[in-house]
């Protein structure tokens, strides 16, 4: 079962009335989705009572959790300290994480812009061994960390960055956020093939099992030569890329990944739109 959903609240949601993230499980069912990713991009503030509600009205509703940990995480910076507050914010998530019964934490890896790539991701790896480590001591080892593919070129986390840190340890599961693929590929997804490219180098490198569950996200971006600039909607269609040559790859791999909606603003919505188009390709194959 594929599972669609958005990252964060849309801007209906709150035209609508609601109030509280509490809310969205319930909203999002009525809607006909069915996955969510609360964000904590900003620090982890939600407190354990309203965690824990969060979670009944998830389970209540079939709504698949996951939590966007701070944005800040650098596991590969020059400083002990910021490597160290980097290991507290990720155990930070998973406890919000295990309050509101939330499967996977999605991390940012960090930036290379002051040091080599190699030595960024080596410096990565050894603290994200570490979080792993503490995380198994306090008993959140049942929760799956998910770093993250980025979309600017002087940040940690390439594709190959990215699969080679999973490989750490089997329960890793990386995030492809392939609006970041397209923007550090300068364009470079579009195409039924450029994406089964990327679906079977992740296959090669971390096993059909870890392919099938992946966490996605997805949503239209503008890119400089810097890599990602600005996220945008499904209706911009001068961005790419096209989620239609994603869900045809998806289909033919029998995968069950989670997708997550990025668009500007109106992420529940668009995250409907892509459940639409991949239900067309699955109804037309079929």
């Amino acid at each position: 079962m594929i599972r669609f959903g958005p990252s964060g609240n849309s801007d209906s949601f709150y035209e609508q009335g609601y109030k509280s993230s509490v809310q969205m499980p319930k909203w999002l069912k009525e809607m006909g989705l069915s996955a969510y990713e609360y964000q904590c991009s900003k620090g982890v503030k939600i407190g354990e009572a309203m965690a824990r509600q969060l979670g009944e009205q998830a389970a209540l509703n079939d709504i698949f959790l996951s939590i966007h940990a701070p944005y800040y995480i650098n596991m590969s910076s020059e400083e002990q300290e910021k490597r160290d507050n980097s290991i507290r914010y990720i155990l930070e998530t998973l406890y919000a994480a295990k309050w509101m019964g939330a499967k996977r934490i999605v991390i940012h890896t960090g930036s290379c812009s002051k040091v080599s790539r190699e030595w960024a991701l080596q410096t990565a790896i050894q603290v994200l061994k570490e979080a792993i480590r503490q995380a198994d001591d306090q008993g959140l080892s049942d929760i799956a960390i998910c770093p993250e593919v980025l979309g600017k070129l002087n940040q940690l986390g390439s594709l190959e960055e990215i699969l080679e840190m999973c490989k750490i340890d089997d329960r890793l599961i990386p995030t492809i956020d392939f609006g970041h693929l397209h923007a550090r590929s300068m364009g470079g997804l579009n195409s039924v093939d450029d994406f089964e490219k990327i679906i079977l180098k992740i296959e090669d490198e971390l096993g059909y099992d870890r392919l099938k569950v992946i966490h996605c996200h997805f949503s239209r971006i503008e890119f400089t030569t810097g890599g990602e600039k600005k996220h945008w909607s499904l209706a911009d269609t001068q961005y790419g890329p096209e989620f239609e040559h994603l869900a045809e790859v998806m289909y033919k791999k029998q995968m069950e990944p989670v997708i997550i909606c990025e668009s500007r603003d109106n992420m529940a919505e668009d995250a409907l739109k892509l459940k639409k188009i991949y239900e067309d390709i699955e109804g037309a194959r079929k």
